[in-house]
């Protein structure tokens, strides 16, 4: 009898040793992800910024050459602004408006482009545009990437156990980052 009670208390405390390294197993592995989700939201935000940071010089080459399209060049400036500021407040959702914003002020800016043929010849402008272009697309593999991570940590949040584990833990799911409506539109080509 006495053997039996040291069999059951050896089966318990295996059972409880196996218990407490799944729960460790899972709150690392969540840290990990949540870590990761940071970094690359970090990674967005810097594109972002980048992106930011380029308007300015694109905007004055413009301005050059369309002198009279102040409209534009007062929706890009407050568009970057209120970019500006969303990216301070770390919300997904301000920084996903305001980005929408922003590019549907670029997107007005490149028609003023288009009416003026000789500045897309323009060096300069046209250093500005691959630079910017390519920030675009540094920014959708950013965007992706995050999405990606926030995919794989908001799934497995919902999975059990981990789900305790990450309601303990505080680790909660995070928000994608989306494109608006208007970006998801197909853009028509006019000849």
């Amino acid at each position: 009898m006495h053997r039996n009670v040291w069999i059951i208390l050896g089966i318990i405390a295996i059972l409880a040793v196996m218990i407490f390294s799944s729960f460790i197993g899972s709150y690392n592995s969540l840290q990990i992800m949540d870590e990761q989700i940071n970094g690359q939201w970090a990674q967005v935000e810097n594109q972002l910024k980048r992106r930011n940071d380029l308007i300015p010089n694109l905007v004055e080459t413009v301005k050059g050459y369309a002198a009279h399209e102040k409209a534009v060049f007062t929706n890009i400036a407050e568009a970057r602004s209120k970019l500006s500021g969303a990216m301070n407040s770390n919300d997904v959702k301000a920084i996903q408006n305001s980005n929408n914003e922003l590019t549907g002020a670029l997107s007005r800016l490149l028609l003023v482009v288009e009416r003026y043929p000789q500045l897309k010849a323009d060096k300069s402008f046209t250093a500005l545009q691959d630079e910017l272009a390519g920030t675009e697309n540094r920014l959708a593999v950013a965007r992706m990437d995050y999405n990606e991570s926030v995919k794989a940590l908001n799934s497995k949040i919902r999975t059990f156990p981990t789900s305790i584990v990450a309601a303990i833990s505080g680790i909660k799911s995070r928000e994608y980052f989306e494109i608006s409506e208007a970006e998801k539109a197909v853009p028509q080509v006019k000849f």
